[in-house]
This record gives C-alpha cells, sequence and structure tokens, in this order.
C-alpha cells in the first residue's frame, strides 16, 4: 500500500510541476508582450530595460534558491 500511496504522490507532484511551468511559459509570455509595447511606443529603451535589470540583479547580494 506504501509504493501505491508513493507513486500516487509521485504522480501528482509531477503534474503540479506541468502545472507550474505552463503557468511560468504563461506569465513569461505576457512580461515579454508588455515589455515590447512599451518598447514599440517609445515608452522605454531597450538600453534603458538592460540598465535597469543590470541594477536590479547587483542588488542581489545571494541567490533566493539554497544551493548544495
Amino acid at each position: 500500500m506504501d509504493s501505491f500511496a508513493s507513486s500516487m504522490d509521485l504522480a501528482q507532484f509531477i503534474g503540479k510541476l506541468g502545472d507550474l511551468k505552463d503557468e511560468h511559459y504563461h506569465m513569461t509570455l505576457a512580461l515579454t508582450a508588455a515589455v515590447e509595447l512599451l518598447i514599440d511606443k517609445g515608452l522605454i529603451t531597450r538600453r534603458e530595460l538592460e540598465d535597469k535589470m543590470s541594477e536590479l540583479d547587483s542588488l542581489m547580494i545571494r541567490s533566493p534558491y539554497p544551493m548544495a
């Protein structure tokens, strides 16, 4: 019975991981579309975006993800 429960837990975990992957794709697509629209409308430049990304990245003292 434990093996069945473990298999079902694993299947549910894999399903949830797939859902997260789809959600991540759609969020990335929406963000990319929004940025492209801002650039197309002349509200920001790619260089300004790159500079801000670099600035924010430099604020990260350490990775938010634990390293083993």
